[in-house]
């Protein structure tokens, strides 16, 4: 039981990052009615901006952890940022009015672009990551010989997601920025006619979901310690099966989506191999998509006539 409640733990701090980063997924996807096939390399330089800043932080003599970290956030997403949004007009903005497979291609392209870039700045050699924070609460005893341990990343991971999510789901109902955004969800041309910076809207949106995998990024650097240019693919693939198996389109079906994804892959390493994990996950992708193909909270598309 003790072993179960530690999985439990991980499924959860790693579904968190994965929603982080499936969140910008859905909401490109919720305005444009594309995949942005680039999205999880936007979160691989993320994560290299966040451990860069970190070594600057520390280059420069600054040990005070919560100094550290409001830092290395600062860095990671006005930088990522600038990297969602240049993928958006130069991936995306010229293409707007073509077939729907110029765009994913060019963000294909896009992707393998950013993934050699960070090789040749940064080696093709997995860059390791001095801990920042360690420690945690031990939730119960060793009598068993077991000790389930959450650490105070852990915390910090799922309370900032949690707080996200608040956040983003405030802007979204609530603010002429979600407005825009729900206007061009519906309908792009006819938010034009009604004065909605249709441009504008597509590329907050973008920096929105760049600054999320900045974030995310951020967090797998701390928790990891391990940075390669190639963790975007992985991460993107996961990211991407986590939105659609909760709903692409949806904001809470992602972050549902990601979790799930989080808690299959610990419960399956622990009491299967782990080299399948991945299997494990797409199986219940594909069994999603068989029953409900729309995704757990997911909506049908009514086709306008």
């Amino acid at each position: 039981m003790e072993y179960l409640l530690q999985q439990l733990i991980n499924g959860l701090t790693l579904g968190a990052i994965y929603g982080l980063i499936a969140i910008g997924y859905t909401m490109v996807y919720g305005i444009i009615g594309m995949i942005n096939f680039a999205h999880g390399d936007i979160y691989m330089v993320g994560a290299f901006q966040a451990m860069i800043a970190l070594m600057i932080v520390g280059a420069l003599g600054i040990s005070w952890v919560p100094l550290q970290l409001a830092l290395m956030l600062i860095v990671a997403l006005v930088l990522t940022a600038a990297y969602g949004w240049t993928v958006e007009r130069i991936a995306y903005r010229p293409l707007r009015g073509s077939t729907r497979l110029a765009p994913l291609i060019s963000a294909i392209g896009m992707s393998i672009v950013l993934q050699n870039y960070v090789q040749l700045l940064q080696g093709p050699r997995p860059k390791p990551v001095a801990p920042v924070i360690r420690g945690g609460f031990a939730l119960t005893g060793n009598d068993t010989g077991f000790v389930v341990q959450l650490g105070y990343l852990q915390i910090i991971i799922i309370l900032l997601t949690v707080a996200l999510m608040a956040v983003f789901a405030y802007v979204i109902a609530k603010t002429s920025l979600g407005r825009a955004q729900r206007a061009c969800e519906q309908d792009r041309k006819m938010a034009s006619l009604l004065g909605v910076n249709v441009d504008l809207t597509i590329s907050q949106t973008f920096i929105m979901g760049a600054a999320l995998a900045a974030v995310a990024g951020m967090m797998v650097t701390l928790y990891y310690g391990v940075n390669d240019f190639f963790m975007g693919f992985v991460a993107g693939i996961k990211a991407f099966t986590a939105a659609v198996l909760g709903g692409i389109g949806s904001l809470p079906g992602a972050m549902l989506g990601g979790i799930l994804i989080g808690l299959i892959e610990a419960i399956w390493s622990a009491y299967f191999s782990a080299e399948y994990k991945d299997v494990a996950a797409f199986g219940v992708l594909v069994l999603v998509l068989i029953f409900r193909p729309t995704g757990l909270l997911g909506r049908p598309e009514v086709e306008k006539v």
